[in-house]
């Protein structure tokens, strides 16, 4: 049904302009609320509490036969997470429970709208369940209307109960995850939030298996440099294909009795096995440099917002005097994929074998600054090198912002002979 149609159903059970209904339940619909739920909501507001329509319970449903297709259903399943958060709705904070259910057939996540006292581990038959598309997915909307029970009969799903993961196991849409980590930076910052002025921390955490950015929305003082903790009810957010930790108000933050064990290095792939993760907060992967993308050397930064200036025009701030710096862009190539890897000042001046003064000494002598970056890509491009940082992709490409760039120093032959004894058989000398 579409929305002029249930804007004219309702405009006719309630009496009222259909124009303005339509308008009412569009705004609605805009903020991601089921239209089911919308309609129960206009329906208070216009003063009629019945449901309308058809009030027949939908039938029973495995998890795994949902589709985004159907209006709405009824499902028995195990509560697998539970978590809340805040959400601004018209104007007002609404508090919202969301998380997964599951059953021999499949998981599904739900949100919420009212309290319904779901805890992991619980069975329930959730009666009268809204289906919206999430993200590409069918995801359940429990409302006004939903009935929710402790079910009678055991459900077999093969699935873990309880949010406990590893940070290497954090998808973006994760709810109601708890970790165990170590807090290796943090910094306070203000942002414009929903409020006006607001007061975050930004860091990175890590345990044994990977390291991802955190966001503390409502700081609490246990999130401290060097501390390790136990994070419950946070919820991981995708940015630019990197899944992030964020905590809010609703989170547990606990001090650990013991240092969580954290891992000097970073997960080694293919270029396309990174790739194929749509992003990674902390990867290695070694591959040659083929080729080195304009806007290396010398370039020039916006003093207000650190944004690459050209022809003295930044995109925010308009004319400014730009700031000497120096970056590269090297595309590197290990026959599986390619990323550019984005190398910042300090690892630029390793590769170039100079400062930023030596290079604008360079560039002076020339009269051309292009002579920077001529130097760069006759040391670098055809060679092999093991690069580490963080793995970006969005509509421009696939970059990976460089905390560590070097040449590759051990032979190929050892390389092969190591490939050959891992998979157990001899090579000759």
């Amino acid at each position: 049904m579409e929305l002029d149609d249930h804007a004219e159903e309702l405009a006719s059970d309630l009496g009222v302009d259909k124009e303005e209904v339509r308008a009412d339940l569009e705004n609605l619909v805009s903020y991601s609320v089921p239209v089911d739920e919308a309609k129960q909501s206009l329906r208070r507001k216009y003063g009629d509490g019945g449901s309308g329509g058809d009030d027949a319970t939908p039938s029973a449903v495995d998890v795994g036969e949902i589709t985004t297709g159907d209006g709405n259903v009824t499902v028995t399943g195990v509560v697998l997470t539970a978590g809340t958060r805040s959400i601004r709705y018209q104007g007002d904070d609404i508090v919202i429970r969301e998380g997964e259910i599951a059953d021999a057939t499949g998981r599904i996540d739900y949100t919420a709208w009212d309290e319904f006292g779901l805890e992991p581990g619980d069975t329930i038959t959730v009666g009268n369940a809204g289906v919206r598309e999430w993200e590409g997915a069918p995801e359940l909307n429990l409302g006004e209307s939903t009935t929710v029970t402790l079910a009678d009969e055991s459900v077999d799903a093969d699935y873990p109960v309880g949010g406990d993961r590893d940070l290497i196991g954090l998808d973006a849409g994760d709810r109601g995850r708890n970790v165990e980590v170590r807090v290796l930076e943090v910094e306070e910052r203000t942002i414009d939030g929903r409020d006006g002025e607001t007061e975050i921390l930004d860091g990175v955490v890590a345990d044994g298996s990977a390291r991802l950015p955190l966001t503390d929305w409502d700081p609490h003082s246990e999130v401290r440099e060097g501390e390790s903790v136990r994070l419950e009810d946070v919820y991981v957010r995708e940015f630019r294909g990197v899944p992030g930790v964020n905590v809010t108000a609703f989170s547990t933050v606990a001090p650990l009795d013991r240092d969580v064990d954290v891992s000097e290095g970073a997960p080694r792939m293919s270029v396309g096995e990174a790739l194929d993760t749509g992003g990674i907060y902390d990867v290695a992967a070694t591959g040659s440099v083929v080729a080195v993308r304009d806007g290396s050397g010398l370039i020039e930064r916006c003093p207000e917002c650190g944004r690459v200036v050209q022809n003295d025009q930044c995109r925010t701030h308009g004319p400014v005097d730009g700031e000497d710096d120096l970056r590269v862009k090297a595309v590197v190539d290990d026959g599986t994929g390619t990323v550019t890897a984005v190398l910042d000042r300090e690892l630029t001046e390793d590769v170039y074998g100079g400062d930023l003064a030596d290079a604008l000494s360079a560039a002076r002598d020339a009269m051309d600054r292009s002579v920077v970056a001529d130097d760069i890509r006759e040391a670098i491009v055809g060679r092999e090198v093991r690069v580490r940082g963080h793995l970006s992709i969005d509509e421009y490409g696939a970059n990976l912002d460089a905390s560590e760039f070097a040449e590759t120093t051990d032979e190929p032959a050892a390389r092969a002979r190591d490939l050959v004894a891992a998979i157990g058989t001899e090579v000759a000398e």
